[in-house]
C-alpha cells in the first residue's frame, strides 16, 4: 500500500489537491468504517501527502456526522506521522478579520453528540493529557510557512468548536466571546483528541471567513458569505500546504506527541483481551503486541 508522511484534511471548500503530483487514489476501510471519502495520495515538494476531504468531495458529510475516527486511523494505517486540518472559522475578535489566518493552540470543545475516543466501545481506557492539545513543532511549521504568503496570519489562538450544524445565536456569540476565546468552528473536535490518542504530531490551519453574529457592523455569518471568502483563502491554503511539505521531513523524530500512549493506559494488560489488542494493533503495537497476553 502507498505510504505518506504529511495527512492533509480538507475543510469546506478544501475537496482536493490539485498539486498533487502522481495522485493515486485508495478507498480504505477501518474498524470505525471508511473515511469520508477516497484518500488522494501524491508527490507534493518531495515529499508524500495523504488527503482526505473532511466533508467528502461533494460536502456530503455534516460535521457531527463526519467519520472522524476512520479518517485518523487510514492517515496512521498510511504511514503518516503530521497531520494539517484545514478549517473555515468564524472569528470572535475585531483584531482577527475575516480572510486572516489563525494557527491555533488552545481547543474549547462544546460538541455533545461525537465519539471523543478510539477505545470508547471494548477499552482499554486510555487518559492522553491535552494541555497542549497541537504539536509545537507542527504548529511553528505551519505559522512558519503561512507566514511565507503575505497573508495576516495569528501565531495563536482558542478555537472553539460547537455543535452545529447551525451557526449561532447572538446571545450564543456574546457568551462566547466573554469566555475570551478567538475563533468559532464547528470541526477541531474530536480531530484533537483522536490526533493525540494516534500519536500523530498535529495543528490546524483555521481560515476566517466571517464574524460569527456578534458583530454590529458586519453581516451575520450566512453560506453565502463563507463560501464566497472560502475560495480567496483556499488558494493561500494551497500555497501553505507546498510551502509545508517541504518543512516536516526537517522535524525532530522525537516529538512528544509520538509516544503520546505511553503513560497514558490505565488497564492492566492481562485485562486487555487478544482480540482487543487485534483491533488497535495499530494504535498498540508498541505497548501491547498481539501476540503477547498479560
Amino acid at each position: 500500500m502507498a505510504q505518506a508522511v504529511l495527512g492533509v484534511i480538507g475543510g469546506s471548500g478544501l475537496y482536493q489537491m490539485p498539486d498533487l503530483e502522481s495522485p493515486e487514489e485508495i478507498t480504505l476501510e477501518t474498524p470505525f468504517g471508511p473515511p469520508s471519502d477516497a484518500i488522494t495520495i501524491g508527490t507534493l515538494s518531495g515529499i508524500r501527502v495523504a488527503f482526505v476531504p473532511r466533508h467528502g468531495r461533494f460536502h456530503q458529510h455534516a460535521p457531527s456526522a463526519v467519520p472522524a475516527r476512520a479518517n485518523f486511523w487510514a492517515l496512521k494505517s498510511l504511514g503518516v506521522r503530521f497531520v494539517l486540518s484545514v478549517s473555515a472559522v468564524g472569528s470572535m475578535r475585531e483584531e482577527i478579520t475575516p480572510l486572516d489566518l489563525v494557527v491555533p493552540d488552545q481547543v474549547f470543545d462544546r460538541t455533545v453528540r461525537r465519539p471523543r475516543s478510539f477505545f470508547e466501545e471494548t477499552g482499554p481506557v486510555v487518559h492522553v493529557a491535552l494541555d497542549e492539545p497541537f504539536c509545537p513543532h507542527l504548529r511553528h511549521a505551519v505559522i512558519e510557512a503561512a507566514s511565507t504568503t503575505g497573508a495576516r496570519v495569528h501565531p495563536q489562538g482558542t478555537y472553539l468548536c460547537i455543535e452545529g450544524p447551525q451557526f449561532s445565536t447572538k446571545a450564543e456569540s456574546r457568551i462566547y466571546r466573554s469566555w475570551g476565546v478567538d475563533v468559532i468552528g464547528m470541526t477541531a473536535m474530536p480531530e484533537v483528541r483522536l490526533a493525540r490518542e494516534a500519536e500523530l504530531c498535529f495543528a490546524i490551519l483555521a481560515l476566517v471567513t466571517d464574524y460569527d453574529v456578534w458583530h454590529e457592523e458586519e453581516e451575520p455569518v450566512s453560506v453565502t458569505t463563507v463560501i464566497e471568502r472560502l475560495h480567496q483563502n483556499v488558494t493561500t491554503a494551497q500555497a501553505i500546504i507546498r510551502d509545508l511539505a517541504t518543512r516536516v521531513a526537517s522535524l525532530p523524530d522525537d516529538c512528544p506527541c509520538g509516544h503520546a500512549l505511553e503513560h497514558a493506559i490505565v488497564t492492566a494488560p492481562q485485562a486487555i483481551t487478544p482480540a482487543v489488542r487485534q483491533r488497535y494493533a495499530l494504535l498498540l503495537h508498541r505497548y501491547f503486541p498481539v501476540d503477547a497476553e498479560g
